[in-house]
């Protein structure tokens, strides 16, 4: 079968590049060896998400008594995967119905290229040859493994064991603090594991700006996980019953014992055995090189996503999925314009644990750094009417301008909700809005959206509510 387009794997860039290229007339397949939906939807965004909400709304159980409510209750930890993995089924069957709504032949199997506009595709011992003329790698990532730290899957695990755990544990150990390691580290914790972060850098969530990580640990702390920072784990002895786990730490090694251990250290590409020798496709540190719009060293293949170089994140993917197709159709003049490439300094990132974390832009020392003269805005949700209603008015807003011509450069927010709320500065960063078009605009009230007016009315000394 010759297709106009071809994409090997079907996450949230795939599937999404898929269906913008069967939209602008590209006969198009899809190529996947598991579960249609990839990472994001099986083994990562979604079922991680409602893991979190079971806890949170334990928590709001063990709390209940603040609310003027007598409740109590217990998780049922198997009930609470079996709730997760049907959410994640459910958002798979949501992607099939879309590649047949979008007239895509799915075709299951393990995809390499194997010469010019083709690909080999093997299921269960039989293989079959797909030509086409465009073929997008979007071939996604893993749990990226430390020489120390092994995944065996049983008592060291990454996080797709994390999520199929089949009895809770009633300790563990996490490598890292990144979004994977701080909010598994907040789901077991809250359920009653012991928990202990073990994170390399100075501080948790260190891509955050440093204010978000102190506010993170306080938190943690306050709610009974240990965090333990400039540290590393440097052995793992897996032959007793659970682990015990040797950490080089600034005062000396200590060894930590827990039921199990979590590596959470970040996430490696899926590059290997997909033929990419073959064709001479170039890679660089682990990735595929691609240009602006997603192109290799070798016409007509490109690569999109955690395979390619930048920020492992379900929405870029899907976001640079969305350009290299329209690029490819206008240069067949099937799209009316070049698309904008993609302005890696404006993408948000989130993290789900309590409190939520969200972010985009510069930090305030990296504006500092870069030589801005900034003002900056620190707004408490313990002010804000909305959160101390809800019962969660810890954490704050922070936004960052450059006070010469009043560009935000930057928001970071931690507390209730904040992940839905990231999305203002991301839009007015790209319609280039100073601060007079946010102070001169109305934000409904009671909300958690108007304490970024409050944050940036702060930054500019026009505070009304502190």
């Amino acid at each position: 079968m010759a297709y106009d387009v071809v994409v090997l794997g079907s996450g949230p860039g795939g599937y999404v590049a898929a269906i913008r290229a069967s939209q602008l007339g590209f006969k198009t397949a899809i190529i996947e060896k598991e579960a249609l939906g990839g990472i994001c939807l099986n083994w990562g965004c979604i079922p991680t998400k409602a893991l979190l909400k079971s806890a949170q709304v334990f928590e709001y159980i063990k709390h209940s008594k603040d609310y003027g409510i007598e409740a109590t209750g217990t998780p049922d930890f198997s009930a609470v995967i079996k709730r997760s993995r049907g959410v994640a089924d459910k958002m798979s069957k949501g992607v099939q119905f879309l590649m047949k709504k979008n007239k895509i032949d799915v075709i299951m199997g393990f995809g390499k290229l194997k010469a010019k506009g083709q690909i080999e595709v093997t299921n269960e011992g039989k293989a079959q040859i797909v030509e086409a003329t465009n073929i997008i790698l979007a071939t996604g990532g893993r749990s990226r493994e430390l020489p120390s730290l092994k995944i065996d899957g049983k008592k060291i695990i990454g996080y797709r064991e994390a999520m199929v755990l089949p009895t809770q544990p009633k300790s563990m150990i996490v490598v890292g603090s990144g979004a994977i390691g701080v909010e598994f580290g907040y789901f077991y914790a809250t359920l009653g594991t012991k928990v202990t972060i073990v994170e390399f850098m100075d501080r948790i969530v260190p891509v955050e700006d440093e204010e978000i990580s102190k506010e993170l640990a306080k938190n943690f702390k306050k709610n009974g996980i240990e965090i333990m920072t400039s540290s590393e784990v440097t052995s793992v002895d897996t032959s007793g019953n659970g682990v015990k786990a040797k950490v080089k730490t600034k005062d000396g090694e200590v060894t930590l014992e827990a039921d199990v251990v979590l590596s959470a250290v970040g996430v490696a590409a899926n590059i290997e055995g997909i033929g990419l020798e073959t064709l001479g496709v170039k890679t660089e540190k682990g990735k595929i090189a691609v240009d602006k719009y997603y192109k290799t060293n070798v016409p007509g293949i490109y690569a999109i996503g955690d395979c390619v170089p930048g920020q492992a994140l379900a929405h870029v993917a899907s976001k640079e999925g969305i350009i290299c197709v329209e690029n490819i159709a206008y240069g067949e003049k099937k799209y009316a314009h070049q698309p904008e490439a993609l302005d890696y300094g404006n993408v948000p990132g989130c993290t789900y644990c309590t409190p939520e974390v969200a972010s985009v832009g510069l930090t305030e020392k990296q504006a500092k750094d870069a030589g801005y003269e900034i003002k900056v805005g620190k707004f408490p949700l313990s002010a804000a009417g909305k959160a101390t209603a809800a019962g969660h008015n810890e954490g704050f807003i922070k936004v960052i301008f450059d006070a010469k011509y009043g560009e935000w450069l930057g928001t970071h927010m931690i507390g209730y909700n904040v992940t839905e709320m990231i999305a203002e500065t991301v839009v007015a960063r790209k319609l280039e809005t100073t601060y007079h078009e946010v102070l001169d605009s109305i934000h409904p009230h009671p909300t958690m959206s108007e304490n970024i007016k409050e944050a940036i009315e702060v930054a500019y000394g026009e505070a009304i509510h502190i």
